[in-house]
């Protein structure tokens, strides 16, 4: 009798070959998700910020509402009071970086010029005629860019822009974000097929609980990261003291790689100011500051929210930079802790079982679909009494969810 020609293949070769083609085709579709949100950075970004800054600010918007605020006015005071503190933190900094700036630029020349007679009456002995064509060539060097310096202003000037579009949309979607984010998170989920909309929801619920406790205790760690450094920076620098804290703040909310290269710059800045004794004593007060971080303040404020390993935090953030640069670096951990969540949700581990089941999505269209189990339908007064009562009450439970 004649074998068929699928006997001739092994079971293992045809398991691999199947797994092989589908993996082929989730790779392509990651990639070209990737492409489409690259090619609409200027508003997928703004979104994504949007959506960060709603999760910061939702609680001062309860806290309004909860001592008669309307819902309205609370929105616009608590984008307003972000707005002044994020422009006063900056223009405070801007004019510390002004003061302090000349006294470390004459410093820094001062460095240099001693660097300069080491090498020529130092053991090098490098001649001073040598040193000074060394100098001259790197002058010409940036002569001959200019042209080039040129170019990258006009595309800085277009990259400024693109900020003041981003930053439109960013405020338009916080403040919708903001007063009425669960009938979004509705008519978003009502756009998948019906069997999967009140799954999607729960592990959309938990994916925000997961978001939240990332952002939370992301500003707290980097708050610490900035007064910590910028308290041991102004023993030795107290004029930049502040524009190295909230440098360290902000860099803070990279990851691992952003407290590194920030706590290096505030090394550099001692180093250059105050020699080598002062820059060793700052990097160990850096290093201390960090070991408080990853040690102590990670592990005990994300927990189980978050729970991603330190190893697969670096594969991730490195990833991130390599795909989308500095705001791959920003967005990535996030992402990926969100995905962890939800993908575990999906495939029967719920890491928050006290948010229970209770909390449905309704349905946007009546139908006859009254007896299907776990879902509402959807009609004015219980659209009204969700976004009244229970649009996006906070993480915990008997949540709204998003």
């Amino acid at each position: 009798m004649e074998s068929r020609d699928g006997d001739a293949v092994p079971a293992s070769v045809r398991v691999a070959a199947a797994w092989s083609w589908r993996l082929l085709l989730i790779a392509a579709a990651v990639a070209g998700l990737v492409w489409l949100l690259a090619q609409l950075k200027t508003i997928a970004v703004p979104v994504a910020v949007a959506l960060l800054v709603t999760i910061l600010l939702r609680p001062m918007r309860r806290m309004l509402e909860n001592v008669g605020v309307p819902r309205g006015a609370a929105t616009a005071l608590s984008i307003l009071s972000f707005i002044a503190f994020v422009v006063g933190l900056v223009v405070l900094a801007g004019s510390q970086i002004v003061t302090g700036f000349q006294d470390l630029w004459d410093q820094a020349t001062q460095g240099f010029q001693e660097f300069l007679d080491w090498l020529s009456t130092g053991p090098l002995g490098i001649d001073s005629q040598q040193l000074s064509d060394y100098t001259n060539q790197v002058q010409d060097l940036f002569a001959s860019q200019s042209s080039n310096l040129i170019s990258g202003a006009l595309g800085a000037a277009s990259t400024v822009g693109h900020v003041l579009v981003g930053f439109i949309i960013a405020i338009f979607c916080t403040i919708f974000f903001l007063q009425d984010g669960r009938s979004i998170w509705a008519w978003i989920v009502n756009l998948l097929p019906l069997p999967a909309r009140e799954n999607v929801h729960q592990a959309g619920r938990r994916g925000l609980v997961t978001l939240s406790s990332y952002v939370r205790t992301q500003i707290l760690v980097a708050l610490v990261d900035g007064i910590g450094i910028g308290i041991g920076a102004a023993f030795f620098v107290p004029s930049l003291a502040l524009p190295i804290g909230t440098l360290v703040f902000v860099g803070s909310f990279i990851p691992i790689l952003g407290a590194i290269v920030t706590g290096a710059i505030a090394t550099a800045v001692v180093l250059v100011a105050q020699g080598w004794v002062a820059a060793l004593i700052m990097l160990g007060i850096v290093l201390l500051v960090q070991q408080l971080e990853s040690h102590i303040l990670l592990p005990l404020l994300m927990g189980h929210a978050v729970s991603l390993h330190p190893v697969a935090v670096i594969i991730v953030v490195a990833s991130g930079t390599l795909v989308a640069g500095l705001i791959g670096a920003l967005f990535a951990v996030p992402l990926a802790a969100v995905l962890n969540t939800v993908v575990q949700y999906l495939h029967g581990h719920d890491k928050f079982p006290e948010l229970g089941t209770e909390d449905h999505v309704p349905l946007l269209r009546r139908e006859a679909l009254a007896e299907l189990p776990g879902t509402l339908l959807w009609s004015n007064r219980g659209n009204r009494d969700t976004s009244e009562g229970r649009d996006d009450a906070g993480p915990g439970p008997g949540a709204a969810g998003p």
